[in-house]
């Protein structure tokens, strides 16, 4: 009698939660319903009479003759551009044909990118701020993918897309702020330089270990496509960092839980020191795309047009269609991987030089404007004169700024600070007060 009234019980609760659930509204029921909608229309009658595959991991057919699947099955996936290196539209039928504002601002980003880059680099190796990365040759990859954008899309980096952020309107402040790790610095100076992020602009906090935003992207857009708000997710990563677990796992993920997110591959040649032929054997990045059920594309890099159409189709149909993209970019590292690295050990200076003067994302941009009368020397020589003023102003306010309150190392962690961390910051406070010569605190915000 005990069970059957429990039983009883459980039944009368679940009435109710069935009349409750009645108010929902119908856009929440038909949200649920797109969730389901596309595995459903994947699942084919089985039929044991048929004489073929039946196994439910791939979908093929049987043969009757051994071969083993060669590493390089086509002769290699081509490379999408629309501008040829001297600036000239290829194919009229893409050209995207973006107003002259727009184009402009594409060249004065990538340009002052290029500006604080050289800045930044030397006084790094004047001992004003620890480390650097620059961006040298690879800033169409940035600009034209962040262009291709809208400002609500969240953007995953690795740490060599500073034109990113700086398209979407970050000030050069808020970089030379970060880099210099002072009072301004939106991190309170917690992160080594060149770990931008803004939350205002949807760009999420570079962290240093390689390839762990490929499955927080992933994560990150099966949100998005649960919420329905129209939004896409990109995440920038090398074709190093397609060598870790951590990519295997984000591609797997997106696929499956159908996410709208862009995965973009910067293959710019070298990991670190690694050339591509001693990190991989298949045909690049994107001929693992297909792999995991991933719709893929190989562009030229080096074309802000191709790269522009590229983002902007996969982003449509990331959002339309909740699917996953992948974009590998072929391009090249200009400069050192980083200030700790020297860049002559493991390739030559012609090298260099022939990406640096013969097939640079910027040179090819000027051209195409100049041949459409856009942009001439006159301004070409003014706007590098005030692009240099700008970045000047900006890094000699942040070296004038105080820096973070020493206090901040302990807060943001928890709501209210726990002992153990008062009982470290009392700790900082006595062993500064002893050796107060070795730690000039006038230098820090009180």
């Amino acid at each position: 009698m005990a069970a059957a009234r429990g039983l009883s019980k459980l039944y009368g609760i679940g009435l109710h939660a069935i009349r409750q659930n009645t108010t929902l509204k119908a856009t929440t029921f038909l949200q649920q319903r797109a969730f389901r909608l596309n595995g459903a229309l994947r699942q084919q009658p089985f039929d044991s009479s048929a004489e073929k595959p039946q196994f439910p991991g791939a979908s093929a057919e049987f043969i009757d003759h051994l071969e083993f699947i060669q590493p390089n099955v086509i002769s290699g996936i081509p490379v999408y551009r629309v501008m040829d290196r001297q600036g000239q539209i290829i194919n009229p039928s893409e050209d995207p044909k973006l107003p002259k504002e727009m184009v402009l601002n594409f060249y004065q980003k990538m340009t002052l990118l290029n500006t604080m880059d050289r800045i930044l680099y030397e006084s790094q190796r004047q001992g004003r701020i620890s480390f650097y990365m620059t961006n040298y040759g690879e800033e169409g990859t940035h600009i034209g993918s962040a262009a291709a954008l809208e400002p609500t899309d969240l953007v995953f980096g690795q740490y060599r897309e500073a034109g990113v952020l700086m398209y979407r309107g970050f000030p050069l402040d808020l970089f030379m702020a970060q880099c210099y790790a002072n009072a301004d610095d939106l991190g309170k100076g917690r992160q080594m330089p060149v770990h931008y992020g803004s939350k205002d602009l949807n760009f999420v906090t570079i962290s240093s270990p390689l390839a762990t935003q490929i499955p927080q992207a992933a994560g990150a857009a099966y949100a998005v496509k649960r919420e329905n708000s129209n939004r896409a997710v990109i995440c920038y990563f090398g074709e190093g960092a397609a060598s870790e677990g951590d990519a295997h796992a984000g591609f797997n993920f997106s696929a499956t839980l159908e996410c709208p997110l862009i995965f973009f591959c910067r293959n710019n040649g070298y990991a670190i020191s690694t050339p591509t032929n001693e990190q991989y054997r298949g045909d690049g990045i994107a001929a693992r795309g297909p792999g995991y059920g991933l719709m893929s594309i190989r562009v030229d890099g080096n074309d802000v047009f191709a790269v522009y159409n590229a983002t902007k189709e996969a982003r449509r149909r990331a959002v339309a269609e909740n699917q996953p993209f992948l974009i590998e970019a072929m391009t090249y590292r200009i400069g050192h991987h980083s200030t700790s690295d020297d860049s002559s050990a493991y390739r030559s200076v012609d090298e260099v030089n022939y990406w640096d003067k013969q097939d640079h994302p910027i040179s090819r941009l000027r051209h195409y404007m100049t041949a459409r009368g856009w942009w001439a020397e006159d301004e070409e020589r003014a706007w590098r004169k005030q692009s240099r003023k700008l970045v000047m102003e900006a890094f000699e306010k942040a070296e004038k700024r105080l820096k973070p309150n020493p206090e901040l190392l302990f807060t943001d962690v928890y709501d209210e600070m726990i002992p153990p961390l008062v009982k470290q910051r009392d700790a900082m406070w006595r062993h500064v007060q002893q050796y107060k010569e070795h730690y000039p605190i006038d230098l820090y915000e009180k």
